[in-house]
């Protein structure tokens, strides 16, 4: 069973596009420092910090320690748990679908066998 809260939070990191993008670069090069991590984007390193911090909350990513070096580590899980989640929705919608298909099928054999009479 998934965690409501946890889902919750991993879906508010995931709302801003700063927090996504930071993901994204986390999952191309790995582990990296908060310096590298705010130097391609037009913001100070404390406001990347407070993307941090959210991702951090959701469990997002984690602080190791490396010497004098803080990295930024990449947490897949709760990516994972809320791609489970959103899977559910896919079989739902996919099965949704299908009755829509069939209704249709159905509708135009109708049409074709009444315009034959």
């Amino acid at each position: 069973m998934i965690d409501a809260a946890r889902l919750d939070a991993t879906f508010h990191a995931l709302a801003d596009p700063t927090r996504r993008a930071i993901l994204a670069r986390l999952a191309a090069e790995g582990d990296i420092t908060v310096m590298d991590l705010a130097e391609p984007f037009a913001m100070s390193q404390p406001a990347i910090s407070k993307h941090l911090k959210v991702l951090e909350k959701a469990g997002l990513v984690s602080r190791g320690r490396d010497a004098q070096r803080r990295p930024v580590h990449l947490e897949a899980q709760p990516l994972a748990e809320a791609t489970g989640w959103l899977i559910e929705y896919r079989h739902y919608w996919a099965a949704q679908f299908g009755r829509l298909d069939d209704l249709l099928d159905e509708l135009q054999r109708l049409e074709a066998a009444s315009g034959k009479t």
